[in-house]
Formats: C-alpha cells, structure tokens, sequence
C-alpha cells in the first residue's frame, strides 16, 4: 500500500511539473510575406509590396532634422523575408559572397502534401568560399527584434495607428512581436516570447538538400545574452524537424534548485529570435549552399505563474513602466541609426541601367544589335 502511495506521489510531482511548460511557436515564416508597399521598389517609381504589415517600423523618429517629410515617410523596414540579411564570417566574405548570398520569398507549391503548401517560407543562398577552410552565416533580421515596442495596428502605408480607447488587455498582445493572443498557444509570435524560464527544446522546421553544413539557433534572453543552439546538420531531402534537447534539464523537481525571486518589480523574463548560423566544415564542398525554413518552435518552463493579485502594483508604483519606456528608447536609437545610414546609402546608389547614347537613333539601334558595341569598333 505504501509503495502505492508513493508511486502516484511521484506520478502527481511529475505530472504538476509537466503542467507548467509550455509549448510556442517562436517565429513563423509564413506570416512575414510582403503585404503592403512602403517605397517604390523599382527605379520608375512604381510600388509593389516589399514590407510586411504585421511587423513594420518606422526608424524615422530617429532621423536628423536634415531629411525632409517625404524622406521620412519612406524610412520604414519589417521583418518581411526580403528584408532579411546574409552575415558572412571574414574568412567567407569575398565580393561575388557579399552580392550573392540572400534571403527571398520561397513560394511552396500548392500541390504539397505539407499543411502550409501554397504559403511562403524562408528562402536562403549562401555563397560559401570553396577553399579548404571553416566558414559560416548568419541568416539574421534587418533589425533586432525590440522587447519593448507597444503594440499597435498599422495601416496599408505601414504607419502605427493609436489604439482605440475601448480596446484593453485582451483585445491584443502587450507587445508587437509577441503572438497576436498570447493566451493561445497555436498563435504564432513575431520572434519574441515573455515569461520564459528554462528553455527544454527547440525545434526548426526546415527542408533539406543534402548539404552536409550544421544548423544552429540563435537565441537572446532578457540580459542581452545571445546563445547558439546546435540543432543538427542538413543532410538530408525534404522536409524535416530538427530538434534540440536541453542536457542539462532536470525533470525530478527534488533536485533541481530552488530560487526565489521578487515577484515585483521584476519584469517578465523572455527570450528573442536573433537568426540562424549555417557552418560549412574545411573538408566539405563549398559553392552555393540552399536552405528552407518554415518556422522555430520552443518548449520551456514558466518563469512566473501568472495570477490575479490583490493590488495592481504596476499601477501603483510604475516601475517596470519606466524601465522598459527607457529599454524601448535605448532600442528604437540602435535600429533607427542603423536604417537611416541604410536609408542614406540607397539614396546615394546609382539608378541608370544603361548609358545614354552619343549616337544617332539609327546608329544607336545598331549598336543595341550588336551587343552593344558600334558598326564601327566592330
């Protein structure tokens, strides 16, 4: 009878330990499509979509006063895949790597038999250098993924509109790159989780091509800490989930250590999607490397029970209030320089395709015919 009791003992310790992790997509890929046209894309000036919605900025409040209105207007970026950069390590940085090496729009067919066919996933090409030596990329967002940015709804421009005053907590996320309802696990969040402990797996949608190169995560936490995470090596054709198992994970809750924190003012811990690492090992082929993501997903522990209190100390004293407005403005400063330099250099590149020519009509045709060259220098 004894052993009975204390197996379901056990059984119950184990089952209330297991009830607190949770499970979140962390960032999903099919919801960053280009949905809204921002600035003109092509040098005639016509508009064609290449922001997404959901997740547009605007760096403008950190511009100088020397960019007109109209230059404001257009300094904007989101996480939209076209948007997304290719960071390669010095010893892979060469010219022809640097131009070639992108992120874009993957279209999945619609005859797949995946649950996501006919939507859009991550696309990458990396350009490895095809000595024998170690090299590797960083796929990362055009912008770190801000903690602290209110959420509001933009409109078609990809200008945040003010919250209406009727809408209150569960009208939306707190936050814009948290899920849009946080209270339900199946949504999908913008590459930003609160409330997070221990971290107990990781796993990566991807689709293989039979590269031999290693995959990691990057991941930051609330202490600005970004860590990597090996979820396995991509050798291998289709698509897959690659998992990552934290070996340190203590699941007896009698041997783990105990801390206990101020509920209050400590805010919410969280971690935050900073991109993935391709490495190419010195005895594997180098070239083209081509790579497919559908969405990164994390299981963890909650940092803190949420529950109803008594007073509404946050209103009371407004600490974590101040912290976080100072947090935001610290990341708002670090985005915005970095796009308006982006912003000055697009302004500054040349826009003319071709050489206007010295020649007459005829004798401009003829040289269009010829491959660009004149009847003469033939």
């Amino acid at each position: 009878m004894k052993k009975t009791l204390v197996l379901s003992a056990a059984l119950m310790t184990l089952v209330g330990l297991s009830s607190f992790a949770e499970e979140r997509t962390l960032i999903d890929f099919t919801t960053l499509s280009a949905d809204i046209a921002v600035y003109p894309q092509d040098y005639d000036g016509e508009k064609t979509n290449n922001q997404n919605k959901r997740t547009v900025m605007d760096y403008a409040t950190a511009a100088g006063a020397s960019f007109s209105s109209e230059q404001k207007e257009l300094m904007k970026s989101s996480l939209a895949l076209g948007e997304w950069e290719v960071v390669l390590n010095s010893s892979a940085r060469n010219v022809s790597s640097l131009a070639q090496s992108q992120v874009k729009a993957a279209p999945v067919s619609g005859n797949s038999k995946q649950p996501f066919a006919g939507s859009e996933v991550m696309g990458v090409r990396v350009v490895f250098p095809t000595g024998a030596y170690n090299a590797n990329a960083k796929i990362v967002p055009p912008f770190v993924i801000p903690a602290y940015e209110p959420y509001s709804q933009a409109d078609d421009n990809g200008d945040r509109q003010p919250a209406a005053a009727s809408e209150g907590e569960s009208s939306g996320p707190k936050w814009l790159f948290e899920a849009d309802d946080p209270s339900d696990k199946a949504s999908p969040a913008y590459g930003l989780v609160k409330n997070v402990g221990t971290l107990k797996k990781i796993a990566v949608t991807t689709m293989g091509m039979n590269f031999p190169h290693a995959l990691y995560v990057l991941l930051s936490d609330t202490d600005g800490v970004t860590r990597r995470y090996f979820m396995g090596y991509l050798g291998f054709d289709g698509w897959k989930t690659l998992e990552w198992n934290n070996p340190e994970y203590i699941t007896e809750v009698r041997t783990r250590e105990i801390r206990v924190y101020p509920i209050y003012p400590r805010g919410e811990p969280f971690v935050k999607f900073e991109g993935f690492q391709i490495c190419r090992d010195a005895a594997h082929v180098g070239d083209d490397f081509i790579g497919y993501f559908k969405d990164v997903k994390i299981i963890y522990d909650k940092a803190n029970l949420t529950s109803e209190r008594d007073i509404a100390d946050e209103d009371l004293w407004g600490i974590i209030g101040r912290k976080e407005s100072a947090r935001q403005a610290l990341e708002m400063s670090r985005f915005g320089n970095k796009q308006v330099n982006r912003y000055v250099e697009r302004q500054k590149m040349a826009t003319e395709e071709n050489f206007t020519s010295s020649l007459s009509q005829d004798g401009d045709s003829n040289a269009q015919s010829n491959g660009g060259q004149s009847a003469d220098a033939k």
